[in-house]
């Protein structure tokens, strides 16, 4: 894993770069807990299909969203570089399953672009931004956006 800063004026914010296929993504570092290797998740009968089941991290069930599943990408096939990215999301913690973290990103509000109007607010709900660095195209997450609303009001 590897440190990009990017300098210029205004607030830095840090960012935790990942890959999901061929895409990259990042999320706040703020929200980011800790990050571990991929473990089997015991699947939970009638569960969406992108959560591939919980956890025990330390005692506590950890439910685990396969993120490419989540996007809309379709589902990983988990490898010895995948991840799990414990995240805090409002007040539940929650593991996302990527194929691999790749960078921590110092970045300002200026390199964000706002996400593109593709026709659905669907997008928007999950991706904040976009920023191009060093010839990549990262988009940032919108980590409140990964839960359904449903479980976000629990």
């Amino acid at each position: 894993m590897s440190r990009t800063k990017v300098p210029e004026g205004g607030k830095a914010e840090e960012l935790i770069a990942f890959r999901i296929a061929e895409q990259e993504f990042c999320v706040d570092i703020q929200s980011v807990r800790e990050i571990r290797g991929f473990a089997p998740a015991t699947p939970l009968p009638h569960a969406p299909s992108f959560v591939t089941g919980v956890i025990n991290l330390r005692g506590t069930v950890l439910p685990i969203i396969d993120l490419a599943a989540r996007l809309g990408f379709g589902k990983i096939q988990p490898t010895a570089r995948s991840v799990i990215i414990v995240v805090r999301v409002n007040q539940q913690l929650v593991g996302l399953l990527v194929d691999a973290v790749s960078d921590i990103l110092t970045v300002t509000d200026e390199i964000l672009q706002p996400t593109p109007d593709v026709g659905s607010d669907l997008a928007k709900s999950f991706v904040r931004g976009v920023m191009a660095i060093e010839g990549r195209m990262i988009s940032l997450i919108a980590i409140d956006g990964v839960l359904p609303q449903m479980e976000m009001a629990a």
